[in-house]
């Protein structure tokens, strides 16, 4: 766990696996933690959707501002929607209001309509926040950050070794699906496919808890005592303060918009 967290430039990784270089580069981990928390917070207290829609304007004015690849990162958004769409169909005609018409009897209210909107509003805005400011960190300068704001160390670790060996408990899964496939296993609607599946899940645990004992034995050998060694220490700078005084002025605006217009929509 002893990660170099290194305190010059970062080259940011976008939703495509590319690198790329922007204006964020410079700037202390915490200090976009930070934005992003406050950002959310921010957004999901909005209610207005002329003001909802701006803060999604400043959400994607950030990814373009970033340069990250436009496509990738979009497209990794519109899967987070695909989780919620069922549920911003039907809020239309679950929400009583005045019903704009009717669907096999059911009516489409515009009171659910517009809370459809909201939702999806405050999501979209939200993920593609996140996905600038925290989403191209590296998972080590991630972990190394929430570490420095005091989050709770069990959380860190387990956000580490999940980054770490996540891919080899997919290397393992492939390894298993060959070995299947090599004995001509096939994917069918029958009671022997979901037997096999359900030995390659069992597998799969049973593979797993034991890599994690032999894991946890090794870093015992290296003398891990739960505590993640911080080689570099992480600062504040003039850019930060910079950062943080326009994220309160865009903060600020939509805030004073929010007022002025209620919370009509």
């Amino acid at each position: 766990m002893g990660h170099l967290v290194s305190s010059g430039p970062k080259v940011l990784i976008g939703a495509d696996g590319a690198r790329t270089e922007n204006f964020l580069d410079g700037l202390d981990p915490r200090s976009r933690l930070l934005a992003a928390l406050f950002f959310a917070v921010l957004v999901v207290s909005l209610k207005s959707l002329a003001v909802l829609a701006l803060g999604f304007g400043v959400s994607l004015a950030m990814l373009l501002a970033t340069r990250l690849p436009l496509k990738g990162t979009l497209r990794r958004m519109a899967a987070m929607d695909g989780f919620i769409i069922f549920m911003l169909v039907l809020l239309p005609f679950t929400v009583p209001g005045t019903p704009l018409f009717f669907v096999f009897g059911f009516p489409f209210s515009l009171e659910g309509a517009l809370k459809a909107a909201e939702i999806a509003l405050k999501a979209n805005a939200v993920i593609l926040m996140l996905m600038v400011l925290v989403g191209t960190l590296e998972p080590v300068t991630l972990g190394h950050a929430l570490h420095r704001l005091r989050t709770p160390e069990t959380l860190v670790h387990l956000l580490m070794f999940t980054v770490r060996y996540i891919s080899v408990l997919h290397q393992e899964y492939q390894r298993l699906r060959g070995a299947m496939k090599v004995r001509s296993f096939r994917l069918r609607n029958s009671l022997h496919t979901y037997k096999s599946i359900g030995y390659l899940v069992g597998m799969m645990l049973v593979r797993s808890v034991d890599r994690s004992e032999r894991i946890l034995a090794a870093m015992k050998c290296r003398g891990f005592t739960g505590a993640i060694p911080l080689l570099d220490a992480m600062r504040f700078s003039k850019r930060d303060a910079v950062f943080a005084a326009l994220v309160s002025v865009v903060g600020g605006t939509l805030l004073i918009l929010e007022w002025g217009n209620g919370t009509a929509y």
